[in-house]
């Protein structure tokens, strides 16, 4: 298993392990904060996983095979929170294999691509896929991919924003290729988490007792300056 270690800005460390059906043995999710990346085939969540990891966009990427996961370490309030980030893929044939990752994680991102309506059609479908298998209050963060493709809009902002209010999650639209957004998801959903976590031990509740839905209000999130702009710019086509 290849491992090759970058440094950048805001980091400790960032650590890339790539192995399709490899799965590491989590021993304490205060440390290492399980998270899954679920959509469907071609919404960009390989490269949303390279963008926050590696700071890299790869526009011949392909379809996972399986799951791969990579690793980076953010700082929360003082705290350094490690994050184990699966990239599960979208094909109904590995559907078997992918949601038994669901299970161990404690937060997701539901992607959807905004200029292919289909994808976010079935985030009900990967949602309810969620609820089946993994814990019932893992925080979940509906993620529109894709913002710099404004011009091919297919999902409007607010009908996933109903949604996303619908369900219980929270709600942002990203872009791997311009790096729009894709900080702030991946820091909002880790900071709920580690907040989840740190009132768990101040309470001196155990580790296997994980809910987030008791602990914490709803996360708001607020666009970047330059998704606003694109925001705005959509909704006056």
């Amino acid at each position: 298993m290849a491992c090759v270690l970058h440094k950048y800005c805001l980091l400790n460390y960032s650590q890339v392990q790539s192995g399709p059906l490899s799965r590491p043995l989590i021993t304490n999710r205060a440390a290492d904060t399980w998270l899954v990346l679920i959509g469907d085939s071609g919404v960009g969540k390989s490269n949303l996983l390279s963008r926050f990891t590696r700071n890299e966009f790869n526009l011949e990427s392909k379809s996972t095979i399986g799951v791969e996961f990579a690793t980076r370490s953010i700082h929360v309030e003082g705290k350094t929170v490690k994050a184990q980030i699966w990239d599960t893929a979208g094909q109904e044939r590995y559907r078997a294999i992918t949601s038994a990752y669901y299970r161990g994680a404690v937060g997701a991102l539901l992607v959807y691509d905004i200029a292919k309506h289909l994808t976010y059609e079935n985030a009900e479908r990967w949602l309810k896929e969620l609820q089946d298998h993994a814990d019932s209050n893992i925080v979940i963060m509906l993620v529109g991919n894709k913002s710099d493709l404004r011009h091919l809009r297919a999902v409007p902002m607010d009908e996933a924003k109903a949604l996303a209010e619908k369900h219980g999650l929270s709600f942002l639209e990203t872009s791997a290729l311009d790096s729009s957004n894709v900080e702030l998801a991946f820091q909002t959903i880790l900071t709920a988490i580690y907040n989840i976590v740190s009132q768990r031990q101040m309470t001196g509740r155990s580790d296997t007792d994980f809910s987030p839905n008791s602990n914490v209000v709803p996360i708001t999130v607020q666009p970047t300056q330059n998704a606003a702009k694109s925001s705005a710019c959509c909704q006056n086509n």
